[in-house]
């Protein structure tokens, strides 16, 4: 009866996840909509078949030993016999985990290489370059060619290679956008590439995944595919509504906190470019200055600070007023 409680005990814990796992939306990773994104999933997807068959093999050996070389009654006083190593046995349990790291290690480098370039079939193209800059805590987008900035979106056309030149005007960040490819990190002074491809028209979300401060959790931009006509039709739009991008304004921007979406005509690549260096001129570190305890000690300790003074100025007149009518009455 006991056994049969700790059964029904097992197979509940194993079944709440699978029920809780349906209430939450597809896991992006796992819904790709480039082939960057599908070559990435399909080696998550590798990895995990290899390595639920070398648990499964581990657990069905560790199970079959336990059963045939358990104690049993009639063999309590059994002493084995004293045996050497064994040499075959020994070159086996080295040669097995040789084996799956060379199983896991050569699809991985493989596809690593493979998405540093432009996806096959789309070799011909030529790119549209898009310049990310990171910043705390927003997303920065230039446009070279068509000369347009945006702020936590991009716009690209479907169907066609981006690159994406990405550099931080501060603290090292992530870039990803799941459903389109694997993550890469920004990082000032410096510039990393990233190739994607969306395949079809769609929204996709992306974030910011390396944690840098308070405002990370808000760190999020929308990646919008349009068909070429769209991303035409938008970019001419952008062109005759936008405002221009001012270099005060841009310095706005860079300040640390969370913003909404934002447009604008020219990019700041005219004054800088963070890759090359220079940030310290936007970029105040008395922004990112953080006092000890609330806002409300501060102003009690400051409230506090200045009645002390008053008091003891009043002190102070009292202690003097005291002696000049002492040496009055002398």
């Amino acid at each position: 009866m006991k056994a049969m409680k700790k059964l029904i005990y097992l197979l509940t814990l194993l079944v709440i996840p699978i029920f809780l796992a349906g209430c939450e939306s597809k896991l992006l990773v796992f819904d790709p909509k480039g082939p960057v994104a599908r070559s990435l999933t399909d080696l998550i997807v590798y990895s995990i078949i290899l390595m639920l068959v070398i648990v499964l093999v581990v657990f069905v050996l560790f199970v079959y030993i336990i059963w045939k070389y358990r104690v049993r009654k009639d063999d309590a006083d059994f002493e084995p016999k004293e045996e050497k190593g064994n040499h075959w046995l020994e070159i086996t349990w080295f040669t097995i985990p040789v084996i799956i790291v060379i199983a896991l290690m050569i699809p991985t480098a493989k596809t690593i290489y493979e998405v540093e370039n432009i996806p096959q079939g789309y070799e011909e193209e030529e790119p549209l370059v898009i310049h990310v800059t990171s910043a705390d805590w927003k997303w920065i987008f230039s446009y070279p060619e068509q000369d347009i900035e945006t702020v936590n979106y991009i716009n690209i056309p479907a169907d066609h290679p981006i690159q994406f030149k990405m550099t931080s005007a501060g603290t090292m960040q992530s870039f990803w956008v799941p459903e389109l490819g694997g993550q890469k990190y920004t990082m000032a002074n410096m510039q990393t590439n990233l190739f994607l491809v969306a395949d079809k028209p769609g929204s996709f979300y992306g974030r910011n995944t390396s944690f840098n401060g308070r405002g990370y959790a808000h760190m999020e931009f929308e990646v919008q595919a349009q068909t070429k006509e769209d991303f035409n039709e938008w970019v001419n739009d952008v062109k005759t509504t936008a405002m221009d991008l001012t270099e005060e304004k841009y310095g706005e921007i860079l300040e640390p906190g969370n913003l909404g979406r934002m447009t604008f005509n020219n990019t700041h690549l005219e004054w800088i470019d963070h890759a090359h260096g220079g940030s310290e001129k936007y970029i105040d570190p008395e922004l990112y200055r953080i006092t000890h305890g609330d806002g409300k000690h501060e102003e009690d300790k400051e409230e506090t600070e200045v009645q002390t003074e008053e008091s003891h100025t009043e002190v102070e007149e009292e202690t003097s007023d005291s002696a000049d009518t002492a040496h009055s009455h002398h």
